[in-house]
Order: structure tokens, then C-alpha cells, then sequence
């Protein structure tokens, strides 16, 4: 299915989401159990700030064509919607949240406007305006950003930073990585956990989503797991191997002292009794854990081969004499898992089929697949040889369009936060 054959999101799709109602139970257990519920971005125009004077910054590698990228995530949406999956979208859950809470549009505009680097007399200016912004352009401004150019009020001569900025810089600036929902909150069991991004670019990000979790009517009640505004934690390196036994990988973005933080916090809730912290080389290729590892079956994941012998686990058990952890290893990842998981061993489908071919399709996310339910996984299409091969290994595989939305390295796995799994 090409791009161009992709309903207008506003049509179809998007009204059969909006006649219903998400699931009045949220929680996820495991990486495969069948998706109930998630919560997706699609691209808008956060993405049409990124130049090639700021991608870099941005965390994007190139300049994405928004359009397409746009039209490649409808594809995604509607393939979730056709296996019974509900979607509920950022830019629609923000909009409501600021609509019902006058809290969440204060904290939103002290989350975008600092003193500290606009000065005491324009972020005082701008806070005021924005505080009287219909509720669906303030959270697209929240979500875009905004430059000086496009200030709405006449330049003040007392705004020293304002008579010192170019009109095309930004006053706020834009979160085009907020495509990737997966990373600034995670579930485990019915509690849900808001993280602490690594990077500047990625900062402000998690304050959305903490406004929608915290205001929105659907969310209210939702208990947290994990709050850490410290430790840099990020989604991408979580993985919920199985009932009770999460991964956590440590490179990039996430440090040891927000795996150790998650880990006792998980224990204190009786929401974990194993957690896996997995070292994985601190570069962009291997940002977080499943970009080389995500699960695909109950007893199965594809894996990058290039990390297979050497990828590693420190195991860490609450201490049953204390409040305290336990922690040994680190000891091979694969069978440190497996024991975990209460199985004899995992089988590890390779991406690719030659070492070229498989650094190729795990830097475009060949490993970044998301389960529908055990064995069914949604994948970039042009990772042809790892899909061949899950398809070889007894796995469905969804195939979509990601030339695009690839452009800021993120698979399905990425693009999506699971709300609500079947158990396994």
C-alpha cells in the first residue's frame, strides 16, 4: 500500500476513533500481549521548524518531507485500527486537556516560557498572551513552537533579548521528536511511568505528556510508577520481557542511576521482581535498547547480530532481608532473560543475513518492531531481509512506509505507546 493511497485522517479512520471510547481499564503487562489501545503523534508541524541549520540539534538526520511522513503515519494508524486497536492521538488528547483544566494551561505555558532565557519582560508578555490562546492553537504552539517573528504583540524596547534575536529563532522552541511517543512515558501494569529525557532537544516533551496523564477526563485516577525528574530515563531502553521482568537498557539516553531509581520504585510496587539493566554502546545507531533488541513473539525477538554474543545483563532482585537491592552480573543478556522469564531459552531471530546487510537494516530500524499480539509485529518495509526472515520464523509481519518518519531514527516501536495489553 503506497502513500498516496492513504484516507485524509479526518475522514474514516479518524471519526470511528472519536466515536469511541479507549478502554476503562489501561495497563501492559509484556511487549506482545494484544494491543488494546495506544497513543500515537502524528506528524504536524513541529517538523516543518527542522532546517539544515537546526536538524542536527533537533535530533533529526535529514529533513523529512512532512507530507509523506504524514501520509506514512495514517498508514500506521489505519493498520492499528484495522486489527481493533484504538488510537488516541497526542495533538487531540493535549487540545482536550487544555480545554477542561486551567491548571494544565498554566503548567504548559511555565513548562515553554523561561525568564531565564527570555528575560523577565517578554516571558511575562508572552505567558499572558498565550494564556488567552484557544485551546487547540495553544497546543499546537506547545507542540510547534514559535519564533520571534511570529510574536503577536508589538516589540517592546525594554525587551533587550527581543531587540537581540533574529525573527526566524525561536521564543519556543519546537518538539518534532514528540513523534516518538514511546519514550516520555511507558506502562507497567496499570500504573504508568513519566520519564526524564536525556537531551535538551527532548526536554519539554515529557511535560505534555504529563499534562495529559495528570488532566485529561480519560486519564483521571491513572496512578504513576515511576516520576523521575532527575536520572535520565528514557521508553526506548524499556522492555517488558515478561509479567514481572523488565529490561532496561543503560547507553545513550538512559544512565545507571535512572535504571537503579525505575528498578526500586518498580520493587516498591510490587510491579516488577526483575529488572534487567542492559549496557549498550552510547552512540546514535544504538540510542536505546530496542534499537537492537525488541520482542516479537512470547518466547522470541529479533536482534541485531552485532550485539548477540556480547550484550550483557546486571540482574537486580529486591533484597527479601531489607528494603534494599540485590544486584550480581553482569552475565550474558540472552540466557540472563530466559531464566528470568521462566523459560528455557529465547529464541533470537537475526536482522539481516550478511553483516552488511544487517547494520544497514538495524540503523533503519529493521529491530524496531511493535507486537499486535504474540507473533504478529508492525515493520518498516524496507527492512526486506529481516522481515523476510521473522516471516521464515513463523512471525506476521505489517509491513508500512517509513522513508520518512524514519528520518528522526525511530521504528514502529518508537512511534507508539501501548496504553492497554492483554495479558499474556
Amino acid at each position: 500500500m503506497g502513500p498516496e493511497a492513504v484516507p485524509d485522517p479526518t475522514s474514516a479512520g479518524r471519526a470511528r476513533d472519536e466515536n469511541r471510547t479507549l478502554p476503562a481499564a489501561y495497563g501492559v503487562t509484556s511487549e506482545v500481549g494484544d494491543l488494546r489501545a495506544v497513543l500515537l503523534h502524528r506528524p504536524g508541524d513541529e517538523l516543518r521548524r527542522l532546517t539544515p541549520r537546526n536538524n542536527d540539534q533537533l535530533l533529526f538526520d535529514g529533513i523529512p518531507w512532512v507530507e509523506r511522513a504524514q501520509q506514512e503515519h495514517d498508514i500506521f494508524a489505519q493498520v492499528l485500527r484495522d486489527r481493533g486497536v484504538e488510537v488516541a492521538l497526542v495533538a487531540d488528547m493535549l487540545t482536550e486537556t487544555l480545554e477542561v483544566s486551567g491548571a494544565a494551561r498554566i503548567q504548559g505555558i511555565s513548562a515553554a516560557v523561561h525568564a531565564r532565557r527570555l528575560g523577565h519582560t517578554l516571558a511575562d508578555d508572552l505567558a499572558g498572551h498565550l494564556r488567552g490562546v484557544p485551546a487547540p492553537e495553544l497546543a499546537r504552539i506547545l507542540m510547534a513552537g514559535m519564533t520571534f517573528d511570529e510574536l503577536p504583540f508589538a516589540a517592546d524596547s525594554t525587551s533587550l533579548v527581543r531587540r537581540m534575536h533574529q525573527g526566524g529563532d525561536f521564543v519556543i522552541d519546537p518538539l518534532p521528536n514528540l513523534l516518538f511517543t514511546r519514550d516520555s512515558s511507558f506502562w507497567v501494569g496499570p500504573k504508568v511511568a513519566i520519564t526524564a529525557l536525556a537531551l535538551p532537544a527532548r526536554a519539554r516533551e515529557t511535560s505534555l505528556t504529563d499534562l495529559i496523564y495528570a488532566f485529561h477526563p480519560r486519564f483521571l485516577g491513572v496512578r504513576r510508577a515511576y516520576e523521575s525528574h532527575t536520572a535520565p530515563i528514557e521508553g526506548g531502553d524499556v522492555l517488558l520481557l515478561a509479567p514481572g521482568v523488565v529490561a532496561v537498557g543503560v547507553g545513550e539516553r538512559t544512565s545507571p542511576a535512572g535504571a537503579e531509581a525505575l528498578a526500586r520504585s518498580l520493587f516498591d510496587d510490587r510491579l516488577a521482581h526483575t529488572v534487567l539493566v542492559v549496557p549498550i554502546a552510547q552512540n546514535r545507531a544504538t540510542m536505546h535498547l530496542d534499537t537492537v533488541c525488541t520482542m516479537v513473539d512470547t518466547d522470541a525477538v529479533v536482534m541485531y547480530p552485532g550485539v548477540r554474543e556480547s550484550l550483557t545483563a546486571y540482574t537486580i532482585r529486591p533484597d527479601e532481608n531489607s528494603d534494599g537491592c540485590v544486584v550480581t552480573g553482569p552475565e550474558p543478556f540472552l540466557p540472563a532473560a530466559a531464566a528470568a522469564m521462566g523459560i528455557g531459552k529465547l529464541r533470537v531471530i537475526d536482522t539481516g543475513l550478511d553483516g552488511v546487510t544487517a547494520e544497514r537494516e538495524q540503523w533503519d530500524d529493521g529491530n524496531n518492531t511493535l507486537a499486535l499480539r504474540p507473533g504478529v509485529v508492525v515493520a518498516y518495509e524496507r527492512n526486506e531481509m529481516t522481515n523476510a526472515r521473522l516471516e521464515d520464523s513463523g512471525i506476521e509481519v505489517l509491513r508500512i512506509p517509513g522513508s520518512e518518519l524514519g528520518s528522526g531514527r525511530g521504528g514502529p516501536r518508537c512511534l507508539s505507546c501501548p496504553l492497554a495489553r492483554d495479558p499474556v
